[in-house]
């Protein structure tokens, strides 16, 4: 005879809940996922509660204790009035000087990588997987094999310590991996569209506005991401090519924290530092979803 709790047993089949079961792996991945987490967590948690303290507070010693009195002096001196050297305009000055170079670098590479791995994934000319290898091998060069070279091109133009210097440099390096994102992308589109855009009659360019970028919304995405990131972080190319009035915000970092006037302002050093790192953070976090989205959509499928 069938009881009700055998019925439902058989109805709900494989589909029931499992039972789970804490077994000694799944404790130890457990424990090394809380690990990880607050091997990584510890220092930004320092840099928060430091940044919110006065500095007779800090001079206790104490860093992991929360602030006795919470004051956000720190931040607004950081961004206002921390000197850099000889200047004392706070690293706003470097927020804006990034905003300046991270706008035209960001369009610049990503409409040029995508022109490019467009090309090469539709319009094959005789040669292009050559090109195309050569361009990716600039990928695995060190930057510091070029700085000097390109000092001397760019002295000898004389754009050397230019916005428009820096914005070619990062739009150049940042092309080699961009093309190959967008090539594999757009390989993995159907050849079925494009010919049929073809056979309409449309052109290089209209098949590209009008077929290809509304397509792309997830790998451009993807593009934007590593260019923010990447040219927002950048600390190499700004202190060589930026010049002293076009600084970046992790150049302006470098030299309020190396700029000492009396004491040590470890709040301000700490405020100036999440203020630097906080534009990449709001990108990545804010785009996350498009981020894997653009990347299990054909970004890295060859």
């Amino acid at each position: 005879m069938t009881t009700p709790s055998s019925v439902t047993g058989a109805m709900q089949g494989p589909t029931g809940r499992k039972p789970q079961h804490l077994t000694p792996g799944r404790i130890g991945l457990y424990l090394f996922l809380v690990l990880a987490a607050l091997f990584f967590l510890l220092p930004l948690y320092v840099m928060l509660v430091t940044s919110f303290k006065s500095m007779p507070e800090i001079r206790q010693g104490n860093i992991f204790a929360f602030p006795q009195m919470w004051t956000a002096d720190a931040w607004v001196q950081a961004w206002s009035t921390a000197c850099t050297g000889l200047e004392c305009g706070g690293i706003s000055v470097g927020f804006w000087n990034s905003v300046k170079i991270l706008i035209p670098s960001m369009i610049l590479s990503i409409l040029i990588s995508s022109l490019t791995g467009y090309a090469l994934s539709f319009w094959r000319v005789k040669g292009a997987n050559v090109l195309f290898a050569i361009l990716l091998l600039g990928a695995f060069i060190p930057y510091q094999v070029f700085i000097y070279p390109l000092v001397l091109i760019y002295r000898d133009v004389g754009i050397y310590s230019t916005l428009p210097c820096i914005i070619i440099t990062h739009t150049v390096f940042g092309l080699p991996v961009l093309t190959l994102l967008f090539r594999n992308y757009y390989s993995s589109l159907p050849m079925e569209l494009f010919k049929a855009a073809r056979i309409d009659g449309a052109g290089l360019w209209q098949i590209f506005f009008r077929l290809m970028i509304p397509m792309s919304i997830p790998i451009l995405v993807v593009a934007a991401i590593l260019q923010v990131t990447g040219i927002w972080n950048d600390f190499l190319f700004g202190v060589v090519f930026a010049g002293r009035e076009n600084f970046p915000m992790t150049v302006q970092l470098n030299n309020i924290v190396n700029s000492t006037q009396g004491e040590k302002l470890y709040n301000v050093n700490m405020a100036a530092t999440i203020l630097t790192a906080l534009v990449p953070l709001i990108v990545y976090f804010g785009s996350g979803r498009w981020f894997v989205r653009g990347i299990t959509a054909g970004a890295v499928k060859g």
